[in-house]
């Protein structure tokens, strides 16, 4: 059994501005992710030849991080919370809260990406595959902020990797945002990173994340407590995460199946 560190949500305050552990884990997300992305087209041949530089990259890096910090605020009042927000407007802006969604944040980087492909002129499946094998760095980091603020904490277990949060009572729980750091971040990145060093089908890797991410959240969602005000959706287990990971599952298997097919 483990004790939550119990970490100040505030980081470091500078001039009387509080800046939340929460915000850092985003800014780490997108930096390691810049720093990957220049790895990978000095490393990998493919890009030798390709659009692809630093200065692109950092252009990405922005239509990326405006649609993640947008879609994920945005996907998490109306899909978790839209009676609450609707009476209290102002308390959307309130990001050092918590409360982001990750599927609204993958359709505002979609929507990002697809503004960004248009701009340079490549197709919305090139420049996804691009994306693909180092944006599980940026999940990771999330979920470790996750893990900070002591929220998204499992059910009641009597496992050994069970912990106390100070803010969950005084039995151990999963830490499934843990859990969610290391199938969503290190592993799906592992995995996606090894594919990506061999040529591949466009749309593979956009594919393989999809369902990957989908594949790692669905069962974690069993031992993860759902949210108060929704509860289970239906049948008594399936909650709001599993439902909104169907449709990733779906058109992941659809853009791989697209893939294999075009190498025949």
């Amino acid at each position: 059994m483990f004790v939550h560190p119990n970490f100040d949500p505030v980081a470091v305050s500078v001039f009387g501005f509080d800046i939340h552990w929460y915000g850092l884990m985003y800014v780490a997300g997108f930096l390691s992710v810049y720093f990957l992305w220049v790895y990978r087209i000095n490393k990998y041949s493919e890009f030798t030849d390709s659009k692809w530089n630093s200065d692109l990259i950092s252009d990405l890096i922005f239509y990326g991080a405006i649609g993640a910090v947008l879609g994920g605020r945005l996907g998490y009042v109306l899909f978790y919370k839209p009676e609450y927000y609707l009476n209290n407007l102002v308390e959307v802006l309130y990001l050092q809260q918590g409360g982001m969604s990750f599927h609204g944040g993958l359709l505002g980087v979609i929507i990002g990406i697809a503004l960004f492909s248009r701009k340079i002129k490549l197709s919305l499946l090139v420049v996804g595959d691009f994306v693909a094998p180092v944006a599980p760095i940026g999940l990771f980091f999330g979920r470790m902020g996750n893990f900070i603020n002591q929220e998204l904490w499992g059910k009641v277990t009597d496992a050994p990797v069970g912990m106390i949060f100070t803010n969950g009572g005084p039995l151990p729980r999963h830490p499934s945002m843990l859990y969610e750091a290391v199938l969503e971040g290190l592993v799906l990145m592992a995995v996606l990173w090894f594919i990506a060093r061999k040529p591949r089908p466009v749309g593979l890797l956009s594919g393989l994340f999809l369902i990957g991410y989908a594949l790692a959240r669905i069962p974690i969602e069993f031992v993860r407590v759902p949210d108060d005000h929704l509860s289970y959706l239906l049948f008594g287990w399936v909650t709001m995460g599993q439902l909104l990971s169907v449709p990733m599952i779906i058109l992941g298997g659809y853009l791989v199946l697209r893939a294999v097919r075009s190498q025949r």
